[in-house]
């Protein structure tokens, strides 16, 4: 760890130590708006289809936090799961887990975080590029785990151009509500056809102070702060690429190392690493009739032991993954132009006890799957059309000594949609769509206490796969200072997966005990019914002088004839103001979030409305050939008790409170 922390520094100082060189170039903040996520890198205006949103440059180093769902937890159709500060992932239109697939630079993060609400995403914001967020059925291009969307983290680790001289970015930072200290830092460079990489980020945060109790209402147990609450992460990472008029070849190798608290009554706390190793290579003009040929390869080491407050190791689990995927894109045919692929993944996972080596929890289980999937788009006058479709092959494969059976999924996924635009800057989409996933390996194979969750989990290795059919509706205005979107989305599932408790408590055999620290929680199937919209406004968004944003979202999740689903974000509406003068810019967010009683029949806590209130200020000065932002934010101004109806921890877990954030930010 020390050793990481000390390359680290000294390759921000040495990046610092550039600012001087007077050949640097001044580079500008991130505004690209390509879609690389998409298949054929449609523009962001043209994503009714596909609704997205991307975060770059300033707007994402304003919503930089520890994890990667409190990062993106305030955009449209995006939750958070709000498990602690160091585990909390995004839910996308009320769908959580392996339903959102979370990609790095197009493959997956190949951690564990869908498992389990309290198991940290391993990729990290700081050194992001940019965030995109694709929300709905086109996410399926990138696996059949993708019915509710993904996000993709671009930190351009592999470099794809060459750039004339040294350029980055690095950021220092600290904050008030858990004695924040971060640094990140980005810096490309060539050498002749060579194109360089490499970034880093370190964070030490303590134990947050929330604003009330920490179980509301209860002012018997008085806390300014919520215990284990803490985080400790650092990365360090470095890419190469051979870069020529045919295209370039390059790898990236990473290394992580994360420490952080879960905030329940047992304190315990997750150590991980994860070692990851990418190839990415793009070929024009490789196959006559084809545009291009893209190759990547990723190969990732990821593993995480769960340990007692007194540092007692209690499970570890580990998840060995290889990746491949190939993609030809080709140029229009008879007007249709897209993209053809294979997909293979091969996982190997195991959650042992880590003093006897048992399974006690899930047992060791070996996935493969095999994918094929197509896009294709055509114009028809003033119809845009798109149609996909994607086939996977999934098999899992448990221990022999387990005796449990393997299971086979053939899953099928299709989508076809048009977007009119029927004056120039207006359109209109509408989508249908069927996907399936197969379940995942704690869905089915579960069978023991889970600590950090205090949950004894029973999985049924006879679930079915879920089917989805969706249907989506879109308005937008894409062009002038004024702009405007509105979603509307209705998903059906069958055989939806869940996990279902009735209360009742185990010891960690599984036994009956009242007094025991475990909840019996048994994964389930039903009909499920998921329906909602999103709304958006802006005004000026880019521009010097006053910009405003209006918008609001809302979902409601429903069991057919049962009552809602678990864990239902609450509907949401929030505006921003901000006003831009020279090196000056100044900004207002408040988020308001209503009630959420619409509970689960197993579910009791009803969670209360909330105003947040965030202000920043930031003053951009070119320093030396480079250029300056000094920030500061104010987080939660209001210093609300706010507490997330996405969140297993919701009745014990509020939000951090109030949060002053002062930094420095060079560009060069």
């Amino acid at each position: 760890m020390q050793l990481r922390r000390t390359l680290a520094a000294s390759a921000v100082f040495s990046a610092f130590a550039q600012l001087s060189h007077p050949a640097i170039a001044q580079s500008a903040p991130i505004n690209t708006v390509t879609v690389s996520a998409n298949p054929l890198s449609n523009d962001e205006n043209m994503q009714v289809l596909t609704p997205a949103k991307i975060l770059a440059g300033p707007e994402l180093r304003a919503k930089v936090s520890t994890s990667l769902g409190d990062t993106l937890g305030g955009e449209l159709g995006v939750s958070a799961s709000g498990f602690g500060a160091g585990a909390s992932r995004p839910i996308i239109r009320g769908l959580e887990g392996p339903r959102v697939k979370i990609l790095q630079n197009g493959m997956g993060v190949a951690d564990v975080s869908s498992l389990s609400n309290d198991h940290a995403v391993a990729t990290e914001s700081a050194t992001a590029q940019q965030i995109e967020v694709l929300r709905g059925p086109a996410a399926l291009l990138y696996g059949s785990g993708a019915i509710g969307g993904l996000i993709n983290v671009v930190d351009n680790r592999i470099p794809t151009r060459l750039v004339p001289q040294v350029t980055g970015e690095a950021e220092l930072r600290i904050g008030s509500v858990n004695q924040e200290k971060s640094l990140s830092f980005s810096v490309d460079s060539s050498s002749a056809d060579i194109g360089l990489h490499v970034d880093g980020n370190s964070r030490d945060t303590g134990n947050y102070n929330i604003p009330g109790a920490i179980s509301q209402g209860d002012t018997s147990i008085v806390s300014k702060r919520l215990p284990s609450s803490f985080t400790r992460e650092s990365s360090l990472a470095a890419g190469a690429s051979l870069i020529r008029s045919w295209g370039h070849l390059g790898a990236a190798i990473q290394t992580m190392d994360d420490h952080y608290g879960i905030p329940t009554a047992e304190r315990s706390f997750i150590d991980l690493t994860q070692h990851r190793l990418d190839i990415d290579a793009l070929v024009h003009q490789a196959i006559p009739g084809f545009d291009s040929l893209k190759v990547k390869l990723s190969g990732t080491d990821y593993q995480h032991t769960e340990k007692s407050e007194a540092g007692t190791p209690i499970t570890q689990f580990k998840n060995r993954m290889l990746e491949s995927r190939i993609e030809l894109a080709h140029p229009a045919w008879a007007g249709w132009q897209g993209s053809w692929g294979l997909q293979t993944e091969h996982v190997q996972f195991s959650a042992l006890s880590a003093t006897t080596g048992r399974a006690d929890t899930v047992p060791t289980t070996q996935s493969q799957s095999v994918a094929a999937f197509i896009v294709e788009q055509r114009q028809f006058g003033d119809v845009l059309a798109s149609v996909g479709a994607r086939y996977d092959n999934v098999r899992r494969t448990p221990e022999a000594s387990t005796l449990l059976p393997s299971r086979e999924f053939h899953l099928f996924s299709s989508s076809l949609g048009g977007l009119w635009q029927w004056t120039p800057g207006y359109a209109a989409g509408l989508s249908v769509s069927l996907a399936q996933r197969a379940p995942a390996i704690e869905e089915l194979y579960s069978a023991g206490p889970h600590e950090s969750t205090a949950t004894f989990d029973i999985g049924n290795n006879q679930m079915q796969k879920e089917i989805s059919r969706n249907l989506e509706l879109s308005l937008q205005k894409n062009t002038g200072i004024v702009r405007w979107k509105i979603n509307a989305f209705l998903n059906k599932i069958s055989h939806y997966v869940y996990g279902h408790t009735n209360g009742v408590k185990v010891d960690a055999d599984g036994n009956p005990d009242a007094t025991a620290e475990f909840t019996l929680r048994n994964w389930s199937q039903a009909a499920a019914t998921i329906r909602g919209g999103e709304a958006e406004i802006s005004y000026n968004l880019l521009g010097q002088g006053w910009s405003v944003r209006g918008y609001a979202d809302t979902s409601r999740g429903t069991l057919d004839d049962a009552g809602s689903l678990p864990l239902q974000p609450a509907s949401r509406i929030g505006m921003d103001v901000a006003y831009r003068h020279a090196g000056w810019r100044g900004s207002l967010a408040v988020l308001h979030a209503q009630q959420q009683d619409r509970l689960a029949s197993f579910e009791s806590f009803i969670t209360p409305a909330y105003t947040k209130v965030d202000l920043g200020l930031t003053y951009t000065h070119p320093y030396q050939g480079a250029q300056l932002s000094w920030f500061l934010m104010l987080k939660n101004a209001l210093n609300q008790d706010i507490r997330l109806s996405t969140s297993l921890l919701r009745e014990t877990v509020p939000q951090p409170g109030r949060n002053l954030i002062a930094g420095v930010r060079a560009t060069f």
